[in-house]
């Protein structure tokens, strides 16, 4: 597999919370053409005219503020559940409740189809995920860490490369942009909360990040939803039995490299290798 005009890495950010940092985040972000996704807790707004006590670091957005933020930026908006409970200690229908009603919300407050998601403190058990699958969640972020760039085969217990706190993340940057994948391609999934770098006095950390990563001519910048509905989508490839004839009946041209040798499948055609 290869990412959108064959690129071999991609790279993508997703941030917890919808708390006030994130405004800063943004504009770094779209300052150096960063996606990802912002994953937000409807229930937990904080009311209109809200004050902070003077040295709060958490500071969670209005309603209001939120849709001024996310609204047509480009980025992505995901489930964190109504009210960011510990889910494997709620009753299945509670854990569907607060997944739903999120989703729900989300929905009706931004016009789109939100199906991304990550876990309240990162933590889950089976039954949680089944429960997640019942409400059409196709992803669902861990806070584990692998610090490699391997695709995940289970994107419902999903972990990310590293947190921007890790200690290696200038080290793995450098190792992202200076190898070539041989066979599978690449991802950099970096995960957080904005509110950390006012609490670490450590903006400079994720600015360093974006100036070492950005606008790379290998790297498809995407959300996290963009990346993996076109992973489903090459997984839906279907092959000749002899694997020379490969159809792609996706809405999605898929990109490929065959023999060292980068190819489009078009989508809805077949493409018969040489």
């Amino acid at each position: 597999m290869r990412f959108p005009q064959g690129k071999p890495k991609a790279l993508t950010l997703s941030y917890d919370d919808g708390v006030e940092q994130d405004i800063r985040l943004m504009e770094l972000m779209n300052q150096y053409g960063i996606k990802g996704t912002f994953n937000l807790n409807s229930g937990l707004f904080a009311e209109e005219g809200t004050m902070y006590p003077k040295g709060q670091i958490h500071r969670r957005m209005t309603t209001k503020a939120i849709f001024e933020l996310f609204k047509d930026s480009g980025q992505e908006i995901a489930v964190h559940t109504l009210t960011h409970p510990h889910l494997e200690s709620l009753p299945v229908a509670a854990v569907l409740n607060e997944v739903l009603e999120d989703r729900k919300r989300l929905e009706e407050m931004f016009g789109v189809i939100v199906r991304g998601m990550a876990y309240p403190f990162g933590t889950y058990n089976d039954v949680v995920v089944e429960a997640l699958k019942m409400a059409d969640i196709v992803y669902a972020r861990t806070t584990k860490s692998t610090e490699c760039f391997d695709i995940p085969d289970d994107l419902l217990r999903l972990p990310a490369t590293c947190h921007h706190n890790n200690p290696r993340l200038m080290e793995l940057a450098d190792e992202f942009i200076d190898n070539t994948p041989l066979k599978h391609p690449y991802l950099f999934y970096l995960w957080g909360h904005s509110y950390e770098f006012e609490k670490d006095n450590n903006w400079h950390v994720i600015e360093e990040f974006f100036e070492k990563v950005s606008y790379r001519e290998d790297v498809w910048y995407a959300t996290n939803i963009e990346i993996f509905q076109y992973i489903e989508a090459f997984n839906r490839l279907e092959y000749s039995v002899n694997t020379r004839i490969i159809k792609n009946p996706s809405a999605c041209d898929i990109y490929i490299n065959h023999s060292g040798k980068d190819m489009v499948i078009p989508s809805g055609q077949c493409v018969r290798l040489e």
